[in-house]
């Protein structure tokens, strides 16, 4: 099973490749997080043996629950990618270098609020409900110049990006448009010039559709499947909207 995340891992980064060389891109502009969300250990292993450095993981949960391998491999890093319940910020802001998905002011706060007791700073992305659907996360693209203006009092956070997902089960030109939007929204918030945001990454682009992120500017894809095998859970279990919000 384990020799299966080798030969994933080493298509992935030839397609990656590839569609940097149809964009006109560098390589080393695009970095590779390995999505985390239900894989086991010993697959995680094979793909740190295989020169994996970047995982993410979606739950605060399975995120603790990873750290005997946290703890065996120091090199690597670790993002959060998933939906953070504010009563969930102190789990993780201990084991991560970036939070993708600050979605809402309230999150910002209680991440402002633990950091400060912790005299820590915590580097996030905001994330971008590009596609509107009901069933994602993120805050929609004309509400989010305002959040970034917010997010920016906040002295312990550096914004260094924005996050997507692209639309479930659409077609490329479906994907490409929520690229693109996000895109723009970084363009326009470049122009604000706030303190604390830097703007230098776009988080987009999974599994299915890396490849057209790629060829869009994504300079983080986050690849989960492709490389560890399919999931038993749909991806709408990981992005639902219609859990609560906490």
């Amino acid at each position: 099973m384990t020799h299966i995340v080798k030969t994933n891992l080493e298509a992935i980064r030839q397609e990656m490749l590839l569609a940097c060389q149809i964009s006109g891109r560098n390589i080393d502009d695009v970095t590779l997080l390995l999505a985390t969300k239900t894989v086991p250990l010993e697959k995680l292993q094979v793909a740190i043996q295989e020169g994996a450095t970047l995982f993410g993981e979606n739950k605060a949960q399975e995120l603790c629950g990873k750290l005997p391998l946290m703890e065996q491999y120091k090199q690597v890093e670790w993002h959060f990618i998933g939906h953070l319940q504010t009563n969930k910020v102190k789990d993780v802001i201990h084991h991560v270098t970036l939070i993708h998905s600050v979605d809402r002011l309230k999150l910002g706060q209680a991440l402002h609020n633990q950091l400060l007791k912790e005299n820590k700073t915590m580097d996030i992305l905001v994330q971008v409900n590009t596609s509107y659907e009901e069933s994602k996360f993120g805050v929609p693209p004309e509400e989010a110049l305002e959040l970034v203006r917010q997010l920016s009092q906040f002295e312990t956070l550096t914004i260094k990006g924005l996050m997507t997902i692209g639309k479930l089960h659409a077609t490329n030109d479906e994907t490409r448009g929520c690229f693109r939007l996000l895109r723009q929204v970084q363009a326009q918030i470049i122009e604000m010039k706030l303190p604390r945001v830097e703007m230098g990454i776009l988080s987009m682009g999974m599994s299915g559709d890396f490849k057209v992120a790629i060829e869009e500017g994504a300079t983080l894809i986050r690849v989960g499947t492709n490389v560890f095998g399919p999931r038993y859970l749909p991806d709408e279990y990981y992005w639902n909207e219609n859990k609560p919000i906490y």
